[in-house]
């Protein structure tokens, strides 16, 4: 199974950025865009693992004892960067117990053999990927100029940063990632909450 840990976002923000997504997706007709209903915060990708791995994650992730989680949706960015984007993303800001959480997360599921992350956790959710393009945020040898988002890019600097709200996480997610020619489908194996 592929597996990822998430915190999942309200309806009322999806329904405002689904709606900001109507209002773009034009402007870049060759990206890949994500599906509103699949839109997440990632804490940890995993990969794929077996079976009987799963079962020990989740074992791992119910010893997780963190609060809640404020997050406020505001802005945009592309991924590596505006010359090169591959991504095309919406930040968010939260207080430190954010990256607390995704570090928590990091080291239960190390103990199972699962490599820890080596960079900066960036939280942000995904909207949109250049054709061909991985999702990751990290520079890569093949980046170069690309003008997949290039028109998107220049309407969006004349707009004032776009808000979409502000969420109060309770849980977080494990969930499977299922790859398929339409997009990636989500599903929720188990909830783990938050104190």
């Amino acid at each position: 199974m592929r597996l990822f840990i998430a915190l999942d976002i309200d309806d009322a923000i999806r329904e405002k950025i689904a709606r900001f997504m109507d209002g773009v997706r034009g402007f870049a007709p060759d990206a890949r865009w994500a599906r509103p209903e699949s839109l997440h915060v990632t804490l940890k990708f995993i990969g794929e693992k077996p079976e009987p791995v799963v079962e020990q994650i989740k074992q791992a992730l119910e010893t997780i004892r963190e609060g809640g989680v404020e997050m406020d949706f505001q802005g945009f960015g592309f991924f590596p960067s505006a010359t090169a984007p591959r991504v095309f993303w919406i930040g968010l800001k939260a207080g430190p117990q954010l990256a607390a959480l995704a570090a928590t997360v990091d080291e239960a599921v190390s103990a199972l053999g699962i490599a820890k992350e080596h960079h900066a956790f960036s939280p942000h959710l995904t909207l949109a990927r250049g054709a061909g393009g991985l999702g990751s945020p990290r520079r890569l040898k093949s980046d170069r100029a690309n003008q997949t988002f290039g028109k998107l890019q220049e309407k969006l600097s004349a707009l004032p940063a776009p808000k979409f709200g502000t969420i109060a996480a309770r849980e977080f997610f494990l969930y499977q990632s299922q790859l398929s020619p339409k997009g990636s489908k989500y599903t929720k194996l188990k909830s783990f909450g938050l104190t």
